[in-house]
């Protein structure tokens, strides 16, 4: 190959990955739209948000008296974790919405269209992140009408709030793959949960860590739910985060990574 080609070539390619770059965003864009019309159509799909606003309640009225060894009212402990949990909660709807979507059909019609791969997941993982964002904000202004004081300031409170959300997205990566890797959506949804259940209540969510076996401190110190949470609660706080938040930023990146990659490839193999 001469020099000529060879300029001639490079020329040619170099604009091929932005090209791309922008059909992907054009097409996981359309999707969100779509995925988003869906929630407008069911309503219902928002009474999930309620559930962490009740247990947070009935947390602060059965458990506030009893907990005492955590430096602070119990209410100012106990919301930023309420607010990780409906974040978990919302996250569990991207499995099942690709489970559905297999179920009745829509992914062969995807799949008959030059649609990129990773844009159908970008798209359902992208509304979920929306869903997430609106969750996210009504929990938080729950917290502040029952007594959530943010010591932090107004820095402190939306670096906690988008920390949160960006382990909502990663935990939405985990979800897509479990819809994928599981034909049936009624199992997607039970084991979305199941496995959800024992990262929360073994972290310091609702409970302090020094309150735990010494034998269990060790696995709760490395939970990314623990990280999350504490690294939330200092910055709404106004406490020192270092330690926490350089764990929670590579639990997220990994996370993310990992299981968008899988995810992707999951989608590739299943028929």
């Amino acid at each position: 190959m001469t020099a000529t080609e060879h300029v001639a070539v490079g020329t040619a390619v170099r604009p091929a990955a932005p090209r791309r770059r922008g059909r992907l965003l054009r097409q996981s864009g359309a999707l969100l739209r779509r995925n988003l019309l869906q929630f407008k159509g069911d309503p219902l799909q928002a009474l999930d948000i309620l559930m962490p606003m009740a247990l947070g309640g009935i947390f602060i009225a059965v458990f506030g008296g009893a907990v005492r060894d955590i430096g602070t009212d119990y209410t100012q402990y106990l919301l930023p974790g309420i607010m990780i949990q409906a974040v978990s909660i919302v996250s569990v709807a991207t499995g099942i919405g690709l489970s559905m979507d297999f179920a009745t059909g829509t992914m062969d019609r995807f799949r008959a269209l030059p649609v990129a791969r990773a844009s159908v997941l970008i798209g359902r993982v992208a509304a979920d992140v929306c869903r997430m964002a609106v969750a996210l904000l009504l929990v938080f202004l729950f917290s502040l009408v029952i007594g959530f004081r943010v010591e932090g300031g107004p820095a402190g409170a939306l670096g906690a709030l988008l920390l949160m959300l960006a382990f909502g997205v990663a935990l939405s990566w985990i979800s897509a793959f479990i819809g994928l890797a599981i034909r049936a959506p009624q199992t997607v949804q039970s084991v979305g949960y199941a496995w959800l259940v024992p990262l929360q209540f073994v972290s310091s969510l609702f409970v302090p860590t020094s309150t735990m076996p010494g034998w269990l401190q060790g696995v709760v110190t490395v939970n990314p739910m623990t990280l999350i949470c504490d690294s939330a609660r200092g910055l709404m706080l106004g406490t020192d985060v270092a330690r926490p938040l350089a764990g929670a930023l590579a639990w997220i990146t990994g996370i993310t990574v990992l299981f968008a990659v899988a995810a992707v490839r999951q989608y590739t193999r299943r028929t």
